[in-house]
C-alpha cells in the first residue's frame, strides 16, 4: 500500500488471503516517496516467491503501475478513494496504464475483490485453493439464499409474498 492510512482499506484483502490459508506481505511503500524501495520489492519479488501482488494507492497513485513496470508477476491494483476527487484520480492512474504494462484494477476501495482475483489467480495451479475458494462462493451463495429466507419473513401491509 501507498502509505499505512490505506490500511482500512486493504485489510479486506488480508482477510481474505488469511482466511484462505494464503501466506502474504503488507509493506508500505510509496512510488513518490521510497521509489529505490517500489523498485527493490517488485524486481524481487518473483525470487521471493511472490505470485501475485495486490497495490493499493491513492490520489496519483502511481505505485500499482511502477509495480507493474519493474516485474512480470500480475498486478492488481486498488484506488484508495481519498478526499479530493473521491478516487477517480487513482482508479483512472491505473486503468490508464501504456500497452505492455498491465494492472488489474478493481473498484474504488475495492481490496476484497482484488483479494478474490488473487485468489483465484492462484488456484488455477492449486487444486485445494481451488476446492477452498469454491466452497468460499458456495458460502457466499448460501448467505444471500439465508437473507432471502429472512426477508420473507417480513411482513408489511401491502407487501405481496
Amino acid at each position: 500500500m501507498g502509505s499505512t492510512s490505506d490500511l482500512p482499506v486493504m485489510e479486506k484483502a488480508a482477510a481474505l488471503l488469511n482466511e484462505m490459508h494464503i501466506p502474504f506481505e503488507m509493506n508500505a511503500l510509496s512510488a513518490h516517496r521510497t521509489p529505490e524501495a517500489v523498485e527493490n520489492f517488485a524486481c524481487n519479488a518473483r525470487a521471493r516467491g511472490i505470485r501475485v501482488i495486490i497495490a493499493g494507492a491513492g490520489m496519483a497513485a502511481a505505485l500499482p503501475g511502477v509495480i507493474a513496470a519493474n516485474t512480470t508477476l500480475p498486478v492488481i491494483g486498488v484506488p484508495i478513494q481519498g478526499a479530493t476527487l473521491d478516487g477517480i484520480d487513482a482508479l483512472y492512474s491505473m486503468v490508464q496504464m501504456p500497452p505492455g504494462i498491465p494492472v488489474a484494477t478493481v473498484a474504488i476501495n475495492g481490496a476484497m475483490n482484488a483479494a478474490i482475483l488473487a485468489v483465484q489467480i492462484l488456484a488455477l495451479t492449486d487444486n485445494a485453493l481451488a476446492d477452498a475458494f469454491s466452497a468460499y462462493k458456495e458460502g457466499l451463495k448460501k448467505k444471500i439464499e439465508k437473507a432471502n429466507t429472512e426477508l420473507h419473513a417480513v411482513k408489511y401491509e401491502y407487501k405481496i409474498g
